[in-house]
């Protein structure tokens, strides 16, 4: 990385503001490889992400606020800080109870809220787990998931009213009520929400792409056909896929 930034017309151009979309990029590729269970491509991934945790380090060694070892140093100093059950005295009966000390301990720090730590360009659906997670560490917590399935009922039954009601701001409300409330529910029932929508996103592409096909072995397109002969198709795709 050094000789890259002092002798290559592109690296030296870089600052922390280009380098932030190829980060999100390089992440969004390393989450493809882990849905898809791809060893190769996660080793390829993780040595992308580690090129860019080095790059900003190099960048903030130039601008006098940190190095790679201060980088790392730090990440040291705050693991050995929040697992006093390995580096001290405390004591802990299982998973929840290290979750539960690590926010506190976040607090102790300068925290002032539970929920600051959630990045405010989270995508939706992973902020909405990520804040369950964190206020379940308090308490703020359904006891069982039979409440929690009453609730996305509750809040089913109030996007249809207001749907019926052509308000679209309530609309809009409801709709992510319900979204919030199905996170919460997948977190009961041990679904990880994010994995399980992109499961399903991957297999209506499957599907569909399979539907596009079979339409063209028989010499039409999918513009000429009427939605009930695809929905045919559909279901002699998902019966393809049944009797494998």
């Amino acid at each position: 990385m050094d000789e890259l930034r002092e002798q290559c017309p592109w690296d030296k151009k870089q600052t922390i503001h280009t380098l932030r979309q190829q980060t999100l990029e390089e992440v969004y590729e390393l989450t493809d490889a882990i849905t898809n269970e791809d060893w190769k491509g996660m080793k390829e991934e993780l040595g992308d992400m580690l090129l860019h945790i080095v790059f900003y380090s190099r960048i903030g060694a130039e601008q006098g606020h940190f190095s790679i070892d201060d980088v790392i140093e730090g990440v040291c100093n705050k693991l050995v800080s929040r697992h006093p059950h390995i580096y001290s005295t405390v004591k802990v009966e299982d998973d929840t109870a290290v979750k539960q000390n690590w926010e506190r301990l976040k607090q102790q720090e300068g925290k002032k809220s539970i929920l600051a730590g959630v990045p405010a360009s989270m995508p939706a659906l992973i902020k909405a787990l990520r804040l369950q997670e964190k206020t379940k560490q308090v308490g703020f917590e359904w006891e069982n998931t039979a409440q929690v399935q009453q609730k996305v009922d509750e809040e089913i039954g109030e996007l249809y009213e207001a749907v019926q009601s052509g308000n679209a701001n309530a609309i809009e409300d409801e709709f992510g009520d319900v979204l919030f409330a199905l996170i919460n529910y997948a977190r009961f029932v041990k679904v990880d929400p994010e994995h399980a929508l992109e499961r399903t996103n991957k297999k209506f592409m499957r599907r569909f792409m399979r539907v596009e096909e079979m339409a063209a072995e028989s010499g039409r397109t999918l513009h000429d056909m009427t939605l009930w002969e695809m929905d045919d198709l559909w279901n002699k795709v998902k019966t393809e896929e049944y009797n494998r």
